[in-house]
């Protein structure tokens, strides 16, 4: 009997009472906007709900909230008793992705948020990373990216999102391995204010800084490759010009050589005159 009720509501719009319709355990939004619902709310008062709630039925007869979180929260503040609703045949997997779609193309989430919906889906769900990336229309580098936020702990999370710091902040500071350090970093990128190209320097400074001696020289071998190929490209450049330069490159124990030669313009166009 329950089976052919559910069956003749499916894709139907039903005023369900609101009491009767429980929160989605899978919501992603964690954090509300108090003066953003009173404008919804004075919204719904003024025009109704113009988008039904989508809903799936419980074994029990109640029903679970896929989407439409916002929509039932204003509701509630103006004391709506009924909201109208469409019935779906949802699993509970796919009611958790359409949690997560919804807040990703409304953009209701902040990125830690996200990140830590996109783990509940992998973990919890059992989706592969390649499935979630074709669902969510994402990369899988990005995908990646979200994941390693949560790498960071609660405190810090907490921290960044009160600081109002970017996402990028965020993954900056995923190159400090050490939780004392990275903590150390994050306070003085708070204090100060720093963007993100500062808030990269500083951590780069920080790292250089513990680095073993070794580590450091060999660092300092491939900055000098990087000068040398630079050099080597100007020459070159100098020549595709038509310019007849030539240069030298020396090393010995204590440093490296490199001297250009360029002829003067005075010679360049005697050259081009004969």
């Amino acid at each position: 009997m329950k089976r052919q009720n559910k069956v003749r509501t499916e894709n139907k719009i039903l005023l369900i009472p609101q009491s009767d319709i429980l929160p989605n355990p899978n919501q992603p939004r964690k954090r509300f906007d108090y003066e953003e619902l009173e404008g919804l709310a004075q919204s719904i008062r003024a025009n109704g709900i113009l988008q039904p709630l989508i809903v799936r039925q419980l074994e029990s007869g109640k029903f679970e909230l896929v989407a439409g979180e916002r929509r039932l929260r204003a509701a509630r503040l103006i004391g709506l008793t009924k909201v109208p609703c469409v019935v779906g045949d949802i699993s509970e997997t796919e009611s958790a992705v359409f949690a997560v779609l919804e807040n990703l193309q409304r953009q209701n989430l902040d990125y830690f948020e996200e990140a830590e919906a996109l783990a509940t889906l992998v973990s919890d769900y059992h989706m592969g990373q390649d499935e979630l990336c074709k669902k969510l229309g994402k990369a899988q580098s990005t995908l990646s990216n979200k994941l390693r936020l949560l790498k960071l702990s609660d405190e810090m999370r907490y921290q960044i999102s009160r600081a109002g710091l970017s996402e990028r902040h965020a993954r900056a500071l995923l190159a400090i391995d050490d939780e004392v350090q990275r903590n150390r970093a994050l306070s003085i990128i708070i204090d100060r204010h720093l963007t993100v190209s500062e808030s990269e320097s500083l951590i780069d400074q920080m790292l250089r800084k513990n680095e073993s001696p070794k580590k450091q020289m060999l660092r300092g071998f491939k900055d000098i490759r990087i000068f040398i190929n630079t050099l080597n490209n100007a020459v070159d450049t100098i020549r595709r010009a038509g310019i007849d330069a030539d240069s030298v490159k020396t090393e010995t124990d204590e440093y490296v050589e490199y001297i250009v030669r360029i002829p003067k313009i005075e010679d360049n166009v005697r050259k081009a005159a004969t």
